[in-house]
């Protein structure tokens, strides 16, 4: 049968267990790697939040300039007793919504492009 006391050093402190030892070790070492990697990922996260806020800026400094550039046009074009037609959109959203029979050969062929082989797709 074990002993109900640890057994004592010398030195009048009882004996801890080598895997305890070990244990502790290992708890410190993966408490000091846990942290370590914290610090990088909040200092990769702030690096990355820094880069998004400068893209955000670049596109409000860019989309200004456009806007600003459309003002100057429009005075340029009052001013020479003209007129300014800005630009328009170029994106179209297109919906087939009859069959081919009986359509010219070139708009089969711009549905056939769009890829609207079937009526009601867009």
């Amino acid at each position: 049968k074990k002993a109900a006391a640890a057994p004592k050093k010398a030195g009048g402190l009882p004996k801890v267990p080598e895997t305890l030892l070990k244990k502790r070790k290992q708890n410190a070492e993966a408490r000091a790697t846990r942290a370590r990697a914290l610090i990088l990922e909040k200092k990769r996260l702030q690096q990355k939040k820094n880069e998004i806020f400068k893209r955000a800026e670049k596109y409000v400094r860019e989309y200004k300039r456009k806007e600003q550039d459309q003002v100057r046009l429009r005075r340029v074009a009052r001013k020479h007793k003209n007129f300014y037609v800005p630009d328009q959109s170029k994106l179209a959203f297109v919906v087939r919504t009859r069959g081919i029979n009986g359509l010219h050969p070139k708009v089969r062929k711009c549905l056939k492009l769009f890829r609207l082989r079937q009526i009601n797709n867009g």
